[in-house]
């Protein structure tokens, strides 16, 4: 038997030795990807079958996403009937759409009946209109109606997003009563569940049990003496992001979807919670930068026109900063150094503030910053603002001192910095409450305007002090 290295228990594996550990759980190899090219190229269909036979249906979507348009109808072809119907579920969907266009109505139809109904709203949600229809009008008749009602409801709302399956009894039921049912071919259970929802004759919920608990009790109890009577309800019209935060707060795992009238319409899952936390930071790191999730799948042509907007609004506020300067440009001109050293005071501003509005972005994003305490995080920012500002100006200001040999360019720079880094934090905290109560989204645009304001303050203050100081 070959040596085996010990080590000892509950060490982690560093470096390379994660990578391989990963590798191991991780089916999408990229020996098994190298693999799926060779029978691509070669346009063999059953070794195409073969190999992606093992796979999760995430990993077959992580794969078809490397792939180019022909590369997946190749493998969309090979797998045929049995194309399992979550592959499109984990696809990201600007990749999704190509395939879905791809696909004839009847197979798509067949994959989205087979489709748990949230992730088949999703799917039925991003086609446009006419094919929407067509694809409706494929689906059985009870399958159809489901689904036109979760599309009726507004947009990233819970009704999106929630299930129609949901496991539901009365609360007279006893444990044992219940887990016979459960086990019944009429109970028709949804694929993965958390929660057992007690309802009464109205089809209210009037509880929940978990099914640990459920398990670890009696089968004579009753599910009332049990079940949690204070259920969390979710209204169907409420934003997928305070659903998040719903779960979040309350460390949720499945929570009842209602009406207005309290009855249930169906469930959310902690898995469909964590697309949503995912998506909605992915969101607005996206949005900070001026791009959109789909830039990586999409075409030259798309991409420039969807990013020109966010860099010509860009130009618009690089064009007053650059007008601001102008009206200085006599100062510049009789003392060189000067423009040397502003865009040190501009940079360092522009770069507090971005530290202050990714907090307070995400602090929104959360429920963190609200109107009761927006004065006490401004004034904090404020203050951080202002100590920085103090110790950048001494470091600079005798930096300065020493390389031009003047003390009151130093002296200039250090008050500028000062002054800067304090709008830095009040800007910073402000401009994305500001944004957030006129119903603009603070990820879009609190950054062109805080660097607009970061470098026409620094600018100003930098220069218009040198002139009245120096001149």
């Amino acid at each position: 038997m070959a040596d085996v290295e010990e080590k000892p228990v509950g060490e982690k594996p560093t470096g390379t030795e994660a990578d391989d550990a990963f590798d191991d759980l991780y089916g999408l190899t990229e020996e098994v990807a190298d693999a799926v090219d060779e029978a691509l190229s070669a346009n063999d269909q059953g070794r195409i079958r073969d190999l992606l036979e093992p796979l999760h249906a995430a990993d077959i979507a992580d794969l078809m996403e490397r792939l180019t348009s022909g590369e997946r109808e190749t493998i969309v072809d090979a797998l045929g009937k049995e194309m399992d119907p979550e592959i499109l579920a984990y696809m990201d969907y600007s990749v999704r759409e190509d395939i879905v266009d791809y696909l004839d109505t009847d197979h798509l139809a067949s994959l989205v009946t087979d489709m748990e109904t949230d992730d088949a709203i999703d799917l039925l949600e991003d086609l446009d209109e006419a094919d929407q229809q067509e694809l409706l009008d494929a689906l059985p008749a009870d399958d159809r109606l489901i689904y036109e009602q979760g599309l009726s409801y507004p947009e990233d709302s819970a009704g999106r997003l929630m299930r129609h399956e949901a496991v539901t009894v009365p609360e007279f039921w006893s444990v044992g009563q219940t887990i016979d049912y459960m086990r019944s071919d009429e109970s028709e259970l949804p694929d993965d569940f958390y929660n057992l929802i007690i309802i009464d004759p109205g089809r209210k919920p009037v509880g929940t049990l978990q099914l640990s608990k459920l398990l670890s009790t009696r089968r004579p109890v009753a599910l009332s003496e049990i079940m949690d009577p204070d259920p969390k309800l979710i209204p169907v019209n409420m934003d997928q992001e305070d659903v998040a935060f719903f779960f979040r707060q309350y460390a949720l795992t499945e929570a009842p979807v209602v009406d207005e009238s309290g009855r249930l319409l169906g469930s959310i899952t902690i898995d469909d919670v964590v697309d949503v936390l995912d998506e909605e930071h992915e969101d607005d790191i996206l949005k900070l930068g001026g791009v959109r999730e789909d830039d990586f799948y999409s075409d030259v042509a798309e991409t420039t026109r969807l990013r020109f907007s966010w860099l010509f609004v860009n130009l618009l506020t690089a064009i007053l900063a650059s007008l601001v300067i102008s009206v200085f440009e006599a100062t510049i001109a009789q003392i060189v150094a000067l423009a040397v050293l502003m865009p040190i005071v501009a940079s360092m501003g522009g770069n507090a503030g971005t530290q202050t509005l990714t907090v307070a972005v995400r602090a929104l994003a959360v429920n963190e910053l609200t109107p009761a305490n927006a004065m006490r995080i401004v004034l904090k920012e404020i203050l951080v603002g202002g100590v920085n500002g103090i110790v950048f100006a001494l470091i600079m200001g005798g930096l300065v001192w020493f390389w031009f040999d003047d003390p009151m360019i130093g002296m200039v720079i250090a008050v500028a910095m000062v002054v800067n880094l304090l709008i830095a934090g009040f800007a910073g905290t402000m401009i994305p409450l500001a944004l957030d109560r006129l119903k603009i989204d603070p990820a879009v645009a609190s950054t062109v305007v805080l660097t607009t304001v970061t470098d026409v303050v620094g600018f100003f203050a930098f220069l218009g002090l040198a002139a009245m100081v120096l001149l």
